[in-house]
């Protein structure tokens, strides 16, 4: 069976070359477990000069992305007759969270199923691109970048790590932060002394029951300081309620 599969439609395919090239998503990639097809734009337009942009009708600043080689690489892409998602990636999206990662995890572990994301640049694209092809518009955060590439990286990457076989340890992802719904515990390795800088005790007291209770309250606490809003939404136990009671009345 094919790993997840990923279609992605820019005029600069190297940035994907770069980063899937190496390390755990390589290595994905290797096993099956993970299959990225890159498309250019370019290689679907009819002039010499490739000409993917032009000027805005309109007036105003900047080239907008043309429509003409997109959706003729959009539809090269589907002529496979498999079953896509289209998502463009824009700040006008909705934003992307840890729960939209599991969404989309789902969707791509259905058999012959994929995602296929367009990556815009210049000042934009053509809205007719946005009512003729997208299914779905995708933010990562509220600013601008310079094009659709980084956050298409960025989805893919944390689609991966969801797939089993992808980590090397498959309770790691339990663990992180967002997937409790709250941020993640402090790590610590060797040594357990570094510059008067000591390892918590109960890290190295073997007392696994211990170590969990230490875990829970640590990112607890981190939570509430540093992100108290996911806790609103997290799925908090009676005994997480009770850390934060006490954690907020030692505040006072």
């Amino acid at each position: 069976m094919m790993g997840a599969g990923f279609d992605i439609i820019t005029i600069f395919p190297e940035i994907f070359h770069a980063y899937l090239g190496e390390s755990i998503l390589n290595r994905a990639i290797q096993k099956g477990l993970l299959d990225v097809n890159v498309r250019n734009p370019r290689d679907f337009t009819t002039d010499k000069h490739r000409t993917v942009d032009d000027y805005p009708y309109g007036g105003g600043s900047g080239m907008v992305m043309k429509i003409e080689p997109i959706h003729r690489a959009v539809n090269t892409v589907k002529s496979d007759g498999i079953e896509r998602l289209t998502v463009l990636l824009t700040p006008q999206g909705v934003t992307y969270n840890q729960e939209k990662a599991e969404a989309l995890s789902a969707y791509l572990s259905a058999e012959k199923r994929r995602l296929l994301l367009i990556c815009g640049r210049y000042e934009g694209i053509d809205e007719r691109v946005r009512d003729s092809l997208v299914d779905e518009e995708i933010s990562i955060g509220d600013y601008v970048l310079t094009g659709g590439e980084l956050a298409a990286l960025v989805i893919i990457d944390s689609i991966a790590r969801l797939i089993p076989g992808v980590l090397g340890d498959e309770e790691s992802i339990k663990e992180e932060s967002f997937t409790w719904g709250i941020l993640d515990y402090p790590h610590y390795t060797r040594p357990p002394e570094f510059k008067g800088m000591k390892v918590p005790d109960v890290l190295l007291s073997g007392n696994h029951g211990e170590v969990s209770k230490w875990r829970r309250r640590e990112a607890i606490r981190r939570t509430l300081k540093r992100r108290p809003d996911l806790l609103k939404k997290a799925k908090l136990t009676e005994e997480d309620n009770a850390i934060i009671n006490e954690l907020c009345s030692n505040e006072k």
